[in-house]
């Protein structure tokens, strides 16, 4: 039954015209809705002219677009389609609203400090104009305050919240939104807004190198990578710490959009978990951990400017012109050990990294060169096309031993190992260092050991060709341990 005349479904994050909470509700409320997508100006102008994400969601848009037209027509209706603007929401949907006279804008939450900031705005404009703004639940299982302690606080720990979140877990909690059902409420689109997708030179951008990357865009690249990764998925729980294994799901750009529904992908784990396969155990626990972080970021947003765990607040870093010129050879890859510098080869080139490389990268930064995590959180901030607030800044607290259930201030990554463990034969390193191609396996973890047969039969001159390390592991571990001692009363033994 219908509540409004019409209405206005404000896609941001949730780029897929299936099983998506607010477009559901807006059908079914509304006679009439129309739907809008704001490249918001207010992010964009800040960006390189060149940035994948701007990219991939442009052309998920096409997508989604072609997707709302072809549900108007299923039920005769002609130019349903997406309105794309360029301008800063915040001001863009309250005017739109104004024009197509509506009563209701719908949306999906978003949880970062600056959508709260842009949405309680939006929505006090629209109030003014006498419109109401709704609001709900799509890109999480559990969000917010839904999966509390036995005290009623908010989980710090994951363990204890994984538990709670599977107890609390129904069918319900992963049943899809049947969009179809009501899409004969999707409106044409006025005259002079039925235009096509913007390109990205009509939003100033550039083309970056994402097409020729494996990186399918919109809802129809998410289930093609999902239908692959269901057919390994059981050698998930093993092969994801691998580099060089086609591992992951890389999904991980469609969760951030949308473009995939977190609830069809839990069904499936979950499903699988309960007959047993250890894969999708692990994938379900890594789909918590997501809901976990955004649960922290909800409920701790102090996260975004300063340490999970205050004392923590107290670690002093290295600072000043030597910092500055660590954390830039960290940045372009030239800190002298090959997986670290592979792995930032990987992001430089591709926007994406594999998750045992955030790790191993992220405790490099912090550990061996004793750099601020937020300059590392940064960094990713810039280079990832699949950046979320929640999980890039629960993953830098992480490895930086100041967040939330948190790897312990003592334990540091050894970069030569995690190398030797995770990536035996060398073959991600070679992949991406080249120079370093015709080492033999054994010497290519930590070339200044290599003998000097090695390297010259590889033609390899160190600091030439491939650099020495910036920093000795065992002396930046026992600087590291020093600098933690400022917490160290306050930590468990």
């Amino acid at each position: 039954m219908s509540h409004f005349d019409s209405g206005l479904m404000w896609f941001r994050r949730d780029l897929r015209a299936s099983d998506n909470a607010a477009l559901y509700h807006a059908l079914r409320s509304c006679r009439r809705v129309w739907c809008v997508f704001v490249f918001d100006r207010d992010i964009l102008d800040a960006l390189p002219r060149a940035d994948r994400r701007v990219e991939f969601i442009r052309e998920s848009l096409v997508e989604l677009d072609a997707s709302l037209r072809e549900l108007g027509a299923q039920h005769g209706h002609t130019g349903t389609g997406l309105i794309v603007l360029h301008d800063p929401a915040a001001k863009a949907i309250p005017a739109l609203a104004q024009r197509l006279g509506v009563q209701a804008v719908f949306a999906n939450h978003d949880d970062e400090p600056a959508a709260l900031a842009r949405d309680t705005q939006v929505f006090g404009d629209l109030a003014h104009q006498g419109v109401l703004m709704r609001s709900f639940k799509d890109h999480v299982i559990f969000e917010r305050r839904e999966v509390l302690t036995q005290a009623g606080q908010a989980f710090g720990v994951f363990t204890p919240y994984k538990n709670a979140w599977l107890k609390a877990l129904t069918p319900f909690h992963l049943k899809a939104y049947p969009i179809e059902r009501h899409a004969a409420t999707l409106a044409p689109l006025p005259e002079p807004l039925d235009r096509p997708v913007p390109t990205l030179d009509d939003i100033g951008f550039k083309p970056t190198n994402l097409s020729a990357l494996p990186v399918p865009t919109g809802e129809s690249g998410a289930l093609k990578l999902f239908d692959d990764f269901l057919e390994r998925i059981d050698r998930y729980d093993e092969a994801r710490n691998y580099p060089a294994v086609k591992g992951p799901s890389y999904l991980s750009v469609h969760l951030r959009f949308g473009t995939v529904s977190i609830r069809a992908l839990a069904r499936v784990a979950h499903t699988l978990q309960v007959q047993g396969n250890p894969g999708a155990a692990t994938w379900l626990s890594e789909l918590v951990w997501r809901d976990f972080y955004h649960q922290i970021l909800a409920n701790f947003p102090h996260v975004v400017e300063r340490s999970f765990k205050p004392e923590y607040d107290a670690v002093r870093f290295e600072h000043g012109k030597h910092a500055e010129a660590l954390f830039q050879a960290w940045c372009e890859g030239r800190t002298g050990y090959p997986l670290v510098d592979a792995a930032m080869a990987q992001i430089n080139q591709t926007g994406y990294m594999h998750n045992r490389l955030r790790m191993v990268v992220a405790s490099f930064l912090v550990k061996d060169l004793g750099i601020h995590w937020q300059w590392g959180e940064r960094y990713f901030a810039e280079r990832l096309i699949d950046f979320d607030l929640a999980a890039n800044n629960g993953g830098w607290q992480w490895a930086a031993s100041t967040g939330c259930d948190a790897q312990p201030w003592f334990r540091i990554f050894n970069p030569v190992t995690q190398s030797e463990k995770f990536d035996p034969q060398g073959r991600f390193i070679r992949r991406y260092l080249p120079q370093l191609a015709a080492l033999p396996d054994a010497a290519i973890h930590a070339p200044w050991t290599a003998l000097a047969v090695e390297l010259a039969g590889a033609g390899i001159e160190l600091g030439k060709h491939y650099p020495m390390p910036i920093v000795d592991h065992a002396l930046a571990r026992e600087k590291t341990l020093a600098r933690y001692g400022v917490v160290k009363k306050k930590s468990p033994a």
